[in-house]
């Protein structure tokens, strides 16, 4: 724990997402809520299909979600949040033709029902 899950869309082509990975766990792990790197499970999802609003301009979006058990305060979630939306804001250059979105939701997982396993090293 956590998950991280980051979608982007396909026209923000510089974006480098196993760079955008590295940063975002770096952030995680530098926020000490979490106790060993190795809980911090992320992945990235580039969209080819995505619409942004009704207007035919050129826009994008980096969307981060960050799935994590229940019981930290909305002060500590706010804080990863804006942690978080730092280092995507960082990760330009963003094209200059595309109107991008940066986003960062902070979600709650059950602790009761949540199982995990750990195999191997």
């Amino acid at each position: 724990m956590p998950h991280l899950h980051m979608e982007y869309t396909a026209n923000l082509s510089e974006l480098n997402a196993d760079v955008a990975l590295m940063r975002l766990n770096n952030a995680l792990v530098g926020s000490g809520q979490f106790g060993a790197e190795l809980d911090i499970k992320s992945r990235a999802v580039k969209l080819e299909t995505f619409r942004v609003g009704t207007a035919l301009a050129e826009r994008g979006f980096v969307h981060v979600k960050l799935a994590l058990l229940s019981g930290r305060s909305p002060q500590i979630k706010k804080q990863l949040a804006d942690s978080l939306l730092a280092v995507i804001q960082d990760l330009g250059p963003w094209p200059t033709e595309v109107s991008v979105q940066l986003c960062v939701e902070i979600l709650d997982i059950d602790r009761e029902p949540y199982a995990k396993a750990l195999i191997g090293q």
